[in-house]
């Protein structure tokens, strides 16, 4: 499946430190739309009935050895119905060596061609991790993440409402920063949301009436995270009277991002309250609700056993 967004063939191969072995003319320009990896066993040999040329391809030793037991017209030819198709590139994988005819092909239709010593299933699968990385469904939204006990906090609420003074007291607590202010947000998988700061503000925070600090340099390396999933929405609003706050727990509100539904807590702030023992726990709580225990449910279901056998 196609994505809409795009990554740059030079990428991968930096990423991957792939030897080119021809280069096209659009190399520079070339970009990659599927996070997926094809080995064109079955193509090799003439069958191309649902093959998309638009993957990435490589080719190894089981590709090699059979290659290897046809003439050179029959490669040659080979050679050619692939490279006739548009194929974003092609690597050559598990030190097999290259094909004087498939280099002549490629040479031919202009196509890209790399050289990489890794094993073939490992670079298809490092290959597809990158890819799925890159080519990730996205969203920016404002928040602050923090990661606290091990559980990625989104901190949402409206501008001014203490979201970066409560994220900065978690770090002096021992927690760590991933993003302040803007917050981008990737889907990996299905149901998995991994969060992480813009590259030009990574680690940076604003505080209104200081500015803007660096909490790497501040507080130590210890401090941040590059990115971190997001388990819990930690939505900050102001101390509504008269609105009726969930006491027990038996509450559950979600927040959907990017199809996927995450647990969601309301936190109502008001002078005094120490918002960052409130976060710990909030942490605490959640991972303790995804390893089955609910503390409002036992103390639910113990009250009205209570009830039922008249022990008030």
């Amino acid at each position: 499946m196609r994505s809409k967004y795009t990554v740059p063939l030079k990428t991968i191969v930096k990423d991957m430190n792939l030897q080119p072995l021809h280069l096209s003319k659009d190399y520079e320009t070339t970009v990659l739309t599927m996070a997926d990896v094809n080995r064109p066993a079955m193509q090799l040999t003439g069958f191309y009935n649902y093959f998309d040329p638009k993957r990435m391809q490589a080719i190894g030793m089981v590709e090699s050895t059979y290659l290897d037991t046809l003439s050179h017209e029959a490669r040659l030819n080979a050679f050619e119905r692939f490279m006739a198709y548009d194929v974003p590139a092609l690597v050559i994988c598990h030190r097999c060596e290259p094909f004087p005819e498939c280099l002549e092909m490629a040479e031919k239709y202009d196509r890209n061609v790399f050289y990489t010593n890794t094993d073939t299933n490992d670079f298809q699968a490092r290959a597809i991790f990158l890819l799925h990385d890159y080519l990730a469904p996205r969203l920016t939204t404002h928040g602050v993440l923090v990661d606290v006990y091990g559980e990625g906090l989104l901190l949402m609420g409206d501008s001014g409402i203490g979201k970066s003074e409560t994220a900065l007291e978690l770090i002096k607590r021992g927690h760590r920063l991933v993003a302040d202010d803007a917050v981008e947000i990737k889907l990996i998988g299905e149901n998995m949301l991994i969060g992480s700061a813009p590259e030009i503000i990574r680690y940076y925070m604003e505080l209104r009436g200081i500015g803007v600090i660096n909490v790497r340099y501040l507080y130590g390396v210890g401090a941040v995270l590059p990115h971190s999933s997001i388990d819990l929405v930690v939505f900050m609003e102001h101390w509504v009277n008269g609105k009726a706050y969930d006491r027990l727990g038996l509450v559950s509100e979600t927040e959907e991002i990017l199809g996927v539904k995450l647990p969601r807590v309301t936190i109502p702030v008001t002078p005094g309250r120490n918002l960052a023992v409130i976060l710990e726990l909030a942490a605490m709580n959640n991972r303790q609700k995804k390893m089955g225990y609910n503390a409002a449910e036992m103390l639910t279901a113990a009250h009205d056993h209570a009830i039922d056998n008249n022990m008030f």
